[in-house]
């Protein structure tokens, strides 16, 4: 029996191009009948240690060119798009908990579990919602297919969850996760919604893999 491809997936709910990709990405899951393993992430603190910057702190010609792409991008994927959500950068920490929360009851396979990693990134992008808000976090688990409150709940108070969190974030560190979405299959690094069809390929092809030099 051929074993399924299994994607590491590090991505934030406030990342532009998780959610540009976010479509695509499940439409290769459903074709190559891969797993994702969702690893959500702080991806601001991500940029303070690997030499990138928020959004409003680079240069303008590249927050033009941003604009720019964006555009073109969410054109090419057929994605409704918010140039300037109101709530960004909102902190999506507590909605990352409640994804884990419900990854940890139902397991990353779960359409429900797909399906509010899919909405939580159009909260931002797409609806300009606060992603922080906790009513918001419970409307858009429940669209979802989820118990929102009871995972919620789960979310403020586990512990476990916190630590997991964290962990996450070190995990990803160590495997010089610079940005978001970023994919490893096979140990192979894809970074940006714009290698999904490389990822394809390296999946459909069953090609070497190229893995991430460790530089000194």
């Amino acid at each position: 029996m051929t074993r399924r491809p299994v994607i590491e997936y590090y991505f934030s709910f406030i990342s532009l191009w998780s959610y540009v990709g976010s479509r695509r990405l499940q439409q290769l899951v459903r074709e190559r009948n891969a797993q994702i393993i969702y690893k959500p992430i702080n991806i601001m603190d991500i940029f303070s240690i690997s030499g990138g910057l928020p959004v409003k702190q680079r240069a303008a010609q590249r927050q033009a060119y941003r604009l720019v792409e964006m555009e073109r991008w969410t054109k090419l994927r057929g994605l409704p798009i918010v140039q300037h959500p109101k709530f960004y950068p909102a902190d999506p920490s507590l909605a990352h908990r409640v994804l884990l929360a419900a990854i940890d009851d139902l397991g990353h396979d779960s359409e429900h579990v797909h399906e509010f990693a899919r909405k939580g990134l159009e909260t931002v992008w797409a609806n300009e919602a606060d992603i922080a808000d906790e009513k918001t976090i419970v409307d858009v688990a429940k669209g979802s297919g989820l118990d929102g409150e009871r995972y919620l709940k789960s979310a403020l108070a586990d512990e476990k969850l916190s630590k997991q969190e964290q962990s996450l974030n070190e995990e990803a560190v160590a495997k010089q996760v610079f940005g978001a979405p970023f994919f490893f299959y096979k140990g192979e690094p894809f970074w940006g919604q714009d290698r999904i069809e490389m990822l394809d390929e390296a999946i459909k092809s069953g090609r070497e893999l190229i893995p991430l030099p460790t530089l000194s």
